[in-house]
């Protein structure tokens, strides 16, 4: 009798482990899906990704990642996860987040461009792709006369350009107020000798408080900007600043362990596809519609979560295009706190 009793309770002891570990690591029972491609490790700390689609020739397109340090970097991988040394951007001081949006007019040519927010300077730094050059002089102050502790620390981005070809950066810091004005939004244009200008143009977006704003997302067809409000939820407003600065909604309250991180959107169509959120304390993301439900746009429904390789992932960005022999029906990229990005085909996410 002895012995079975002892064996209920190492029994019980085995279970509460299991559960405790279970609960730490966000295992749900959800097989793990993983990455095609790891990339070669950056120095410090992997943080954010972006995807510069290379029109010619998509199989040479290119993929952008933060090193977040104070004597940090934007590293470039080509489609092998192979770091292209001759493109990255280097002495960046803590480069927190960085987006991409193509066709700016500089010098009157057309010109793509990664805009990275550098926290410790306060500034935007602006570089020219795919040659990876600035042109920013030496880069565009933002938060200018917030004095707040940590209000000029900043943190993420996001580019839109509207169907008029104007574009924006829509930037977010490490904290700042809670009442309608987090994020401020600025026109980029050239200065007149071929670099790019700033000029603020509206501040909006309400915040909890809980933790703090990084991740952002536009949606240059339909025209929103989402953005995780860490342990709230994810809300959405119009990104066009002449649309005015209602909260349209939010959504992913219920279901996520703690922090909402990074937004990626994948397009199906002009109007549809999906909003994917990481749920980063348990290696999940988040799938919701992009379209909203019938009747109502900003009621984005849950789908799925998925489980990856990644861990902790803040950072992620899709592309619904085919690139290469691998990467048929778009790429999903993530960063992971092992110092690398992790390369998924979309398939694998959405069989």
């Amino acid at each position: 009798m002895r012995y079975s009793v002892a064996i209920v309770f190492l029994f019980l002891y085995v279970f509460q482990v299991a559960c405790t570990s279970m609960a730490r690591t966000g295992d749900t029972g959800l097989p793990a899906i993983k990455p095609v491609i790891v990339t070669d490790t950056v120095r410090y700390d992997s943080d954010d990704p972006a995807i510069w689609i290379n029109r010619d020739n998509p199989a040479a397109s290119l993929i952008l990642g933060t090193d977040k340090d104070q004597d940090g970097a934007l590293y470039v991988f080509d489609l092998q996860g192979k770091v292209q040394h001759d493109k990255v951007v280097r002495n960046l001081q803590r480069p927190n987040n960085v987006d991409i949006e193509y066709g700016l007019s500089l010098n009157g040519k057309p010109t793509d461009i990664a805009v990275v927010t550098e926290r410790f300077t306060h500034k935007l730094r602006v570089f020219s792709l795919p040659d990876c050059k600035p042109v920013d002089g030496d880069g565009l102050p933002v938060f200018e006369g917030e004095t707040g502790t940590e209000f000029r620390d900043l943190m993420g981005i996001a580019l839109y350009k509207n169907k008029a070809g104007k574009v924006y950066a829509i930037v977010g810091r490490k904290t700042g107020p809670r009442e309608g004005g987090y994020l401020w939004q600025y026109l980029l244009e050239d200065d007149g000798q071929g670099r790019v200008k700033a000029t603020l143009v509206r501040k909006f977006g309400q915040f909890s408080g809980i933790k703090e704003i990084e991740a952002i997302a536009v949606d240059d067809v339909l025209g929103y900007v989402y953005y995780s409000d860490e342990g709230y939820g994810v809300r959405k407003y119009y990104a066009d600043p002449e649309k005015g600065n209602e909260e349209l909604t939010v959504f992913g309250r219920k279901g996520f362990k703690q922090d909402h991180e990074g937004i990626s959107i994948y397009a199906t169509s002009d109007s549809t596809g999906y909003l994917i959120v990481s749920d980063q304390q348990t290696n999940h993301f988040q799938l919701f519609t992009r379209e909203g439900v019938p009747g109502n746009p900003h009621e984005h429904r849950f789908i799925k979560k998925v489980h990856l390789s990644t861990l902790e992932s803040d950072g992620s960005e899709v592309v619904a295009l085919p690139l290469n022999g691998v990467f048929t029906k778009g790429l999903f990229v993530a960063m992971s706190t092992d110092k690398t990005f992790h390369f998924y085909r979309w398939e694998d996410l959405m069989p």
